[in-house]
């Protein structure tokens, strides 16, 4: 339960190897979260982010989740709130692939829809669900710009993207009104593990920074979430250019 001001006190992150998302957590158990869950594919670098939180602070559990196998997805989440009040759940979890070897391997990148779209779904419905059960919380989706617009250079991963975007959009409003909120976070090119060797796009940010973003939006009650905020501009003009132009540009 949120504490008298209003914020949270217990953490859900699906997805908890996700840089983005330990960065989130430990600016969130520097404010007043006590309870934080770590559910990802066991590993020792989810031991490790455990520990760290631990040392801060925090009351952490692990949780054995893979987001590649959907039927288990309700289960885990409903185990998960029997053991309390969640505040806030973070789906963060994601792949990237790899455009040019995905492209002649149709069952990888179908498995990169598996995780990011399929994925997605169903463990949104799943926390979104039990939110509406205990009367409170927020959901965050961690998309990307990527899902504006699908581009030749990574237009599988982004047609991923834009399919949990525009599911994680509708889904706030379906369920506007209800005490639940749902917020989406678009970052653009975030300089993690995941995207090293890569050349930095256009305004790249860093994982602490879309934690902020990912804060403050939860305290406004953000629908959207921009990272950081003028790729908006950006991505709104690229989303108008005539498709005969946008197909030459080197994007």
């Amino acid at each position: 339960m949120k504490d008298a001001l209003g914020a949270p006190q217990s953490l859900l992150i699906l997805g908890g190897t996700s840089e983005i998302a330990l960065h989130t957590a430990r600016k969130l158990v520097a404010e007043r979260v006590r309870r934080v869950v770590l559910a990802g594919r066991p590993s020792g670098a989810l031991d490790a982010a455990a520990e760290d939180l631990r040392g801060r602070g925090a009351q952490v559990e692990v949780v054995a989740f893979d987001a590649a196998e959907p039927e288990t997805h309700e289960k885990i989440v409903d185990e998960v709130f029997a053991g309390g009040d969640i505040d806030v759940v973070l789906l963060a979890f994601g792949v990237l692939g790899d455009q040019e070897s995905d492209e002649q391997d149709p069952v990888a990148a179908a498995q990169v829809a598996q995780v990011n779209y399929v994925g997605g779904v169903s463990a949104g419905l799943s926390s979104v669900k039990a939110l509406r059960r205990q009367g409170h919380g927020s959901l965050a989706v961690i998309s990307s710009v990527a899902a504006e617009r699908a581009r030749k250079a990574n237009f599988i991963y982004g047609s991923s993207k834009a399919g949990l975007d525009a599911f994680a959009q509708g889904l706030a409003d379906k369920v506007h009104g209800t005490g639940i909120h749902v917020m989406v976070v678009r970052p653009g090119f975030v300089k993690t593990k995941m995207t090293e060797g890569m050349p930095d796009g256009p305004m790249a940010t860093t994982p602490d920074v879309v934690a902020d973003g990912i804060i403050k939006g939860l305290r406004r009650n953000a629908t959207t979430v921009w990272v950081p905020g003028p790729l908006r501009f950006v991505f709104s003009a690229l989303r108008h250019v005539p498709r005969p132009i946008f197909r030459k540009l080197p994007i």
